[in-house]
């Protein structure tokens, strides 16, 4: 069996917001630096979703409007790819869009690539 490690580290101040964020795996050989980081567990035993949601200080409005949209999106592709349910996904995609649309960052009627 093969084994992988990945590494997150959150330095925070001294009222316990997170002011740096970074991660590092096994196989990739540079610490990444980020501003927000979401981390969804399924327990198999309760089957309950835990969550860790962190942001620095610095992050923007628009940044997490970006953030957000680009997990959405991807969790959008995620959940087809497991269940091959196109009629639910291309729901989830559309309200991908308007979200997208909602925060500007898609402009109203144009198509997302």
């Amino acid at each position: 069996m093969k084994e992988k490690e990945i590494k997150v580290k959150v330095r925070l101040d001294k009222n316990n917001v997170p002011e740096d964020i970074s991660w590092i795996a096994d196989d990739q050989p540079e610490t990444v630096k980020g501003k927000a980081f979401m981390l969804s567990v399924f327990d198999k035993e309760t089957l309950d979703t835990l969550k860790i949601d962190l942001w620095t200080k610095e992050m923007q409005i628009h940044e997490m409007d970006r953030f957000v949209f680009q997990t959405l999106r991807g969790v959008t592709d995620t959940y087809y790819k497991a269940t091959n349910n196109a009629e639910l996904a291309n729901e989830m995609q559309r309200f991908v869009h308007y979200f997208g649309e909602k925060t500007g960052l898609i402009e109203e009627g144009e198509e997302e690539n």
